[in-house]
């Protein structure tokens, strides 16, 4: 009884925008649900179905409910679904612990197949989401839709959910999927939201030549741009703290310096309208290249447990923010009185991110093989499988982009919009839940010989993640690593000695110019007392 009456409170004290009372109890609410994620999380750390970011869906869906349930059905509203927020305080950390702790090396020795997957993949599913949506849509009573709308439902659907994926694949069984999906999803997030916000920035009723050819440069420059601003501001912090060492006197400072110098970047990218996903993303990899070496052992550890909290924090209010919002019921009301078109909607939508998936990730992954000279290198069809599975599940981006679309201020009247809104409810809610729950078991049937085979010295290369906590291991074989190029033939020849041979270029120029400006790893402080680097 009480808790009913704590959730009809919370809901009541939220509609009355004048009470000074509505945050004593909405957050306390929430404070909750956060402990409630954190201990099913780590009771579910074994299960072979579940992971936490179903379990917070699942918690938000039960909270929505029960909210509907003491309010009579009037609203389930603790929180209206703001873009602004999510993409504001929400996202930055999750990008930039994940550019932060990527293993440089693997990323970027696999960076062709990450781009050609994140970047070009994303443009082909999103055509062939949009085309399919013109298709089916205008024989279907869904309303008047505009061209950019289309286009934007390409964009919004084509963003995979980088979040659940990592959650659901595991880098130690199945090291080399792990770091392509997860690479991809990267890439994918910030092709997406750039995408997205070309079309918003032009105008599309009209399109010829001219307008494609512009908005394709415009595609471009968004995304060297983007990339450009993060690897500044990743060197302007590492040469900061190298060149002052302000943890001499205060480690306090440093860390406040490493949490937000990355937040500044991302703010500064929105200011020039960049994609800040791309520039915060870029903005880890370097700090943690450079700036992180640069600052005391203790700040060290104390950073990479604080970008680790955060990311895990703003992944858990996601998912539950996701679930509360979903049983908005306002939105439900404008479609009630055609179900069925909601759900064909809906099932037309996830046909369509099924086939723009496939459409991409099959013939990159026969090119990728291509380049490849030993079978173990080369992805098994099992494997193609796998991938495209795993990037099949939609989460917040697309929710975000598509409030952004179809809502103002989180509310919509129109018909046409609301089938939109819903339908997206509808296909985030399903392919979180159904395919992730069926993710796992796939992995382990069509892996189980990938998982349990001893490793060998020809799989050896495979079996690093891109991704882990130990960020002492970023560099890890940096400096002694050797290449042995073997004698390539055809699409190798064009593909694997360019590769090679830049990073190896790289590797002298960073040591001789870039490393005695901007520190990095074996940076030693003149300060006495300061930490030293044993390697």
């Amino acid at each position: 009884m009480e808790v009913s009456w704590f959730f009809a409170e919370s809901v009541s004290l939220l509609k009355s925008s004048g009470s000074d009372d509505h945050h004593s109890y909405v957050i306390p609410l929430f404070v909750v649900l956060f402990l409630a994620c954190i201990v099913i999380g780590h009771l579910l750390e074994g299960n072979r179905w579940l992971n936490e970011s179903i379990s917070a869906l699942a918690i938000g869906l039960c909270t929505g409910c029960l909210i509907l349930y003491t309010t009579g059905g009037r609203s389930s509203h603790l929180l209206v679904f703001n873009g602004e927020l999510f993409f504001n305080f929400l996202l930055p950390p999750i990008i930039f612990n994940a550019g932060f702790r990527v293993k440089k090396k693997q990323f970027f020795r696999n960076f062709l197949t990450i781009m050609l997957n994140g970047a070009v993949g994303t443009i082909v599913s999103s055509a062939i989401i949009s085309l399919g949506s013109i298709h089916f849509f205008g024989k279907m009573n869904v309303g008047p839709l505009k061209i950019a709308d289309y286009l934007a439902l390409g964009a919004i659907f084509s963003a995979t959910d980088s979040v659940c994926t990592l959650q659901v694949l595991n880098q130690d069984e199945t090291p080399l999927l792990y770091s392509l999906v997860f690479g991809e999803g990267v890439v994918n997030d910030a092709t997406s939201v750039v995408l997205f916000n070309a079309i918003q920035s032009f105008d599309l009723t009209n399109i010829n030549t001219a307008i494609a050819l512009k908005f394709i440069e415009n595609f471009m420059y968004l995304f060297v741009a983007s990339t450009v601003l993060g690897v500044f501001v990743g060197l302007l912090t590492a040469y900061i703290i190298k060149k002052l060492y302000i943890g001499r006197h205060s480690t306090d400072r440093e860390i406040a310096l490493m949490i937000l110098m990355p937040y500044l970047s991302y703010m500064t990218a929105q200011l020039f309208d960049l994609s800040a996903i791309l520039t915060v993303f870029f903005c880890g990899i370097v700090m943690s290249h450079y700036a992180w070496h640069n600052v005391t052992e203790s700040s060290r550890v104390t950073t990479k447990h604080i970008f680790a909290i955060l990311s895990f924090a703003a992944e858990i209010f996601i998912f539950v923010y996701v679930g509360i919002d979903a049983l908005d019921i306002e939105k439900w009301k404008i479609v009630s009185d055609s179900p069925g078109t909601s759900i064909g909607v809906s099932s037309i939508l996830l046909g369509l991110i099924l086939v723009g998936r496939a459409a991409f990730v099959f013939p990159l992954s026969f090119l990728s093989n291509l380049t490849k000279d030993s079978p173990d290198d080369k992805l098994d069809f099992k494997q193609q499988i796998t991938i495209w599975w795993s990037g099949l599940m939609r989460g917040a981006v697309s929710m975000a982009l598509a409030y952004n679309q179809f809502t103002r201020s989180g509310h919509t009247h129109l018909r046409e919009n609301a089938f939109m809104i819903t339908s997206t409810i509808i296909v985030v809610l399903f392919s979180t839940v159904v395919f992730g729950l069926m993710t796992k078991p796939i992995v382990k049937i069509f892996l189980q010989c990938s998982i349990h085979e001893p490793s060998s010295p020809s799989s050896k290369s495979l079996g690093v993640p891109l991704l882990g906590y130990a960020v002492d291991d970023l560099e890890a074989d940096y400096q002694t690593s050797s290449f042995n190029i073997p004698r390539p033939t055809s699409l190798r020849m064009l593909l694997s000695i360019p590769s090679h041979t830049v990073h190896r270029y790289w590797r002298k120029f960073d040591n001789s110019y870039m490393r005695p400006i901007f520190g990095g790893r074996g940076f030693v402080p003149l300060f006495p007392g300061s930490p030293t680097d044993p390697h």
